[in-house]
């Protein structure tokens, strides 16, 4: 059920997470038009045991060892990574440092080798190339100075890139276009929750205090809004006055009157359409509104809705029943006409039932017992 909610939810805010898709696409490549490209320019250097300074296998064996520890590969990486170096490195390169305090070098160690990668990122790609060959070299001579057991030698130098590692509008793109999807879909959800608790708000504004069914004067808008919406369209109105709740309306507790007004309204849920609105009209008459329902279906409506009211009501807690005696009249829209003139036609109906109901009742002469 909550998988068919989100579902429901997605798809009527199908374009709200559409504008965020969007919106977070044209932001994306917005902000990359106007970024500064960053280039990346990296040289390999190999580290490996100097032969010529060991008189024994024994030595070339312990200046491998040595290797695999990784001690030495990490103290030549802390001198790529120098400050000192990059500062000589540059003054040789008559290069001002403020100039490129932007520009970025990592030295890692590539997995299970020998090998250093200095990597060197900034805006202009052959500077980055320059600089990643120069603090290199600077780098291999003064290690070479302060160690010879081991060499290190330049393996691959670096090359000016002509494309930028960053931005990278079509993946940049693709990553806004997949946030924007998943934010869409939060503002969505967001958005139905929001809505359902102001409608939950508003609703509880146009519900009758007594009854929890809609009030008179909000049924009698939603028919203006029918005939404004489908003014050619076919829809009926229907009235049933409880006549049974006259003589004893007035007798009962608050309470009681509001559990049974309360039961009845939940009779005609239980029967009606979800698009179908239910309104108390008075005090003792209820209203259905059936949009897009011909005569003939609204007559079978209304019909089992008496046919069930028609049954005692019988309220538990305070050990009574109720006849309800309900009486109906049903009235469908004709071409031309407009909402007080179906109502008019409704309460008219429904007054001549009761007058006929109340002539009925005022000629039969009461039951009197046998003469003797």
């Amino acid at each position: 059920m909550e998988i068919k909610y989100y579902l429901r939810t997605l798809l009527h805010g199908w374009w709200l997470i559409l504008l965020t898709m969007l919106i977070a696409v044209q932001v994306t490549l917005t902000v990359d038009y106007f970024a500064t490209p960053i280039y990346r320019a990296s040289a390999s250097f190999a580290i490996s045991p100097n032969t010529s300074q060991m008189v024994s296998s024994s030595d070339v064996l312990y200046s491998l060892d040595t290797l695999d520890n990784r001690s030495v590969v990490n103290t030549y990486a802390e001198f790529l990574n120098s400050n000192r170096i990059y500062t000589e490195t540059l003054a040789s390169l008559n290069l001002d440092p403020e100039l490129l305090k932007d520009y970025t070098r990592t030295t890692v160690v590539i997995t299970d080798s020998n090998v250093l990668e200095l990597t060197v990122e900034g805006t202009d790609p052959n500077t980055v190339a320059i600089l990643a060959n120069r603090v290199g070299e600077h780098a291999v001579s003064a290690i070479q100075e302060l160690y010879n057991a081991y060499d290190i030698s330049l393996l691959d130098p670096a090359e000016p890139s002509k494309i930028p590692v960053r931005p990278v509008p079509l993946r940049d793109a693709a990553l806004a276009l997949a946030l924007g999807l998943i934010v869409g879909c939060a503002l969505a959800v967001l958005r139905a929750q929001i809505q359902s608790s102001l409608d939950t708000v508003r609703q509880k504004s146009n519900l009758d205090k007594s009854s929890q069914a809609f009030t008179h004067q909000y049924l009698v808008r939603r028919l203006e809004q029918e005939f404004v919406r489908y003014p050619d369209g076919e829809l009926s109105f229907g009235l049933i006055q409880l006549d049974g709740l006259r003589s004893v309306f007035e007798g009962l507790p608050q309470n009681m009157v509001q559990d049974l007004m309360r039961l009845v309204t939940q009779t005609f849920k239980k029967e009606l359409r979800g698009n179908d609105l239910i309104a108390r009209w008075d005090d003792i008459t209820f209203a259905i509104l059936l949009p897009s329902t011909s005569g003939n279906a609204a007559q079978r409506t209304i019909t089992r809705l008496c046919g069930t009211l028609a049954q005692p009501v019988y309220l538990r807690e305070y050990g009574q029943r109720i006849n309800l005696q309900p009486l109906m009249s049903v009235t469908t829209s004709e071409v031309g006409e407009n909402s007080a003139q179906i109502i008019a036609r409704a309460q008219d109906m429904l007054k001549h039932i009761v007058d006929l109901e109340n002539t009925a009742e005022t000629n039969v002469e009461p039951e009197n017992g046998s003469n003797g």
